[in-house]
Parts: structure tokens; C-alpha cells; sequence
């Protein structure tokens, strides 16, 4: 191979390493699309070799072509390292049921794409943005597309809220808004200051990307769940977040779980019981907010449960 290199231009040998390092790239490459039934997969953005996908839930004879249902777009934690897409997939599947468009938005990671918590927030801008400019084809009203996740994926949901700037500049329609409506948020990590949580690995975009330092008046309505035993969110930065959201006219809940840890509201961590609760909850939120009518759909709940026994 050294022999072959030598007999090349040097145009030619740059043209070769150009070359292996795109294919080494491909390779590393590790988004898949997944195959999740009742759900429809479409790619909302091409990024680090990969494409992104996210997985749309609909209510049960949806019609785009008449209806304007609201919408909500989940995104995963994983401390902005890794995680699953599915993560929020018993979410999407009960709210499509309650009558709203559900979607679980794949965004890039560390250990997927070797990308840092910026990208992770383009992407979920991203992902926004998409939503909003194809409302129309997909059924959805532009005005009522909310954002929700957890951990880190709770930060990116709230940026898309809270946070100004820091989208994608290679986004189609740069002048449909990536800000959602409302948020909904399972123990997000959303002060990222000095004494809050990966402050090392965004501080160099810091304060703009912590949410908890860009509080105004024109943050979207927010329900928060919080487990007080959480060992990376303390109970003190949700009650500062609230206040801080009151303060501002916003609408908002802080739900705090006694004894529970962080991710306590995934049903195979903290219990059906404790998941019941959480989307209850939520579904009332939504109710309020107008997303939503009518009472929580037991039936629906039970149906998304890996315990359905339980009340």
C-alpha cells in the first residue's frame, strides 16, 4: 500500500485519504431505523452521516387532510452520551390514543455520533422546526406542539421552550420557529451552571444553553416531575425553576415523587404504579392547556403498561 502511495500524485494520494476517512466515518455511523409497529418512521434531518428519524403515533383514523390535532415530541435521556429512542414509546402510544399526534425524535449522541450537548439541542430544535413546517401535511396545528423528555432529554425539550438560538444553520425553513408550545418534563437536567449538572461539557456554550438561566415571560407552560431522592437533580433546583417561572407569568407544576431516584418515572425503574401516576398527571396538564379533553383513558393506560394488573 506505501509502494502504491508513493507512485501517486500528491492530488491523488489526498483524494485517497478524503476518501477512507468519509468511508471510516459511514462506518461509525450507528443510527438504525427502527421498526416499531403502529408508529411511522420519517427522517427529519441528515446530519454526521446520519439519518434522523422520528417515529410518528397517530390517533386512530386520523385524517391529515382534515384534522388539526395538537402534537408532542419526545426525546430520550442519556446524559447527551447515548440512550433509546423507545424510551418514551408507552408515552406516544397513550397519547395518539388520547387523540394527539406522539412522536419519539431520535437526536445525535456522543457515543453514536461523538457529538457534544450542542448538537444534541440543534437536533432537537431540528426536529421541532420539521414538525411545525410540515403541520399541515401531517394533520398537526403549528400553534400546539409540545416538547417533552427526560434527563438529558428533558434539557433538549426545554431548550426548544426556553432557549433562544443555538438551532441548526443547515435547516430547511429557517424561518418557521423551533420553539415549542408547551413542556412536558420527566427529571430534566435544565440548570447546566457552575453548580449544576455537565457544566464541563457545556460550558463553552453557557448560560445560552441552560434553560434554567434564560427564564422570561415568553416561556411556554411547563409541568415538571421530580424524584426527591434524584442524585442529579436536587429538589432546590426544581422549586428555583418554578419559582423562576412563576415569577415570570409563566404557567407552571412541579410534581415531586418522596424517596424516588432519578428516572424513577420509567415504569421498568420506578413501577406502574408510580408511571400511572406521572401520565395521569400529564394527561391533566394537557387537558388544562387544551391538548387534550375529557378524563384519563384507563383502558389506554393499561394497554401501554408492561403490568397492566396494576391500577
Amino acid at each position: 500500500m506505501v509502494r502504491i502511495m508513493k507512485l501517486l500524485s500528491p492530488t491523488a494520494v489526498l483524494s485517497l485519504v478524503a476518501l477512507a476517512n468519509l468511508i471510516a466515518f459511514s462506518v461509525s455511523a450507528e443510527t438504525e431505523k427502527l421498526d416499531l409497529p403502529g408508529a411511522r418512521a420519517e427522517v427529519y434531518k441528515q446530519a454526521s452521516g446520519d439519518d434522523l428519524y422520528l417515529y410518528i403515533f397517530e390517533p386512530e383514523g386520523h385524517d391529515p387532510s382534515k384534522d388539526q390535532r395538537p402534537a408532542i415530541v419526545f426525546f430520550f435521556g442519556g446524559g447527551w452520551n447515548g440512550g433509546a429512542v423507545t424510551q418514551f414509546e408507552q408515552h406516544s402510544r397513550y397519547l395518539a390514543e388520547r387523540g394527539m399526534v406522539a412522536i419519539c425524535a431520535d437526536y445525535r449522541v456522543k457515543s453514536r455520533q461523538d457529538t457534544t450537548p450542542r448538537e444534541c439541542v440543534a437536533d432537537g430544535k431540528s426536529a421541532i422546526r420539521w414538525v411545525r413546517a410540515n403541520a399541515k401535511r401531517l394533520g398537526i396545528d403549528p400553534d400546539r406542539i409540545a416538547a417533552g423528555g427526560g434527563s438529558a432529554g428533558g434539557h433538549v425539550a426545554a431548550t426548544t421552550g426556553i432557549c433562544d438560538g443555538l438551532d441548526d444553520p443547515a435547516d430547511e425553513h429557517p424561518e418557521v420557529s423551533s420553539k415549542a408550545d408547551a413542556l412536558v418534563l420527566f427529571n430534566p437536567v435544565y440548570d447546566n451552571g457552575p453548580k449544576g449538572y455537565g457544566h464541563d461539557r457545556a460550558k463553552e456554550w453557557f448560560p445560552a444553553i441552560s434553560p434554567a438561566h434564560n427564564i422570561s415571560k415568553d416561556d411556554p407552560p411547563t409541568i415538571v416531575f421530580l424524584g426527591t431522592k434524584d442524585s442529579l437533580v436536587p429538589v432546590a433546583t426544581g422549586e428555583k425553576f418554578r419559582d423562576d417561572l412563576k415569577a415570570a407569568g409563566v404557567k407552571t407544576e412541579l410534581h415531586l415523587y418522596e424517596g424516588k431516584p432519578h428516572g424513577f418515572f420509567n415504569e421498568g425503574k420506578g413501577g406502574t404504579e408510580v408511571f400511572f401516576d406521572t401520565i395521569r398527571k400529564m394527561d391533566a396538564f394537557l387537558v388544562d392547556l387544551g391538548y387534550l379533553s375529557g378524563e384519563v383513558d384507563e383502558e389506554a393506560l393499561k394497554a401501554v403498561s408492561k403490568n397492566p394488573g396494576k391500577k
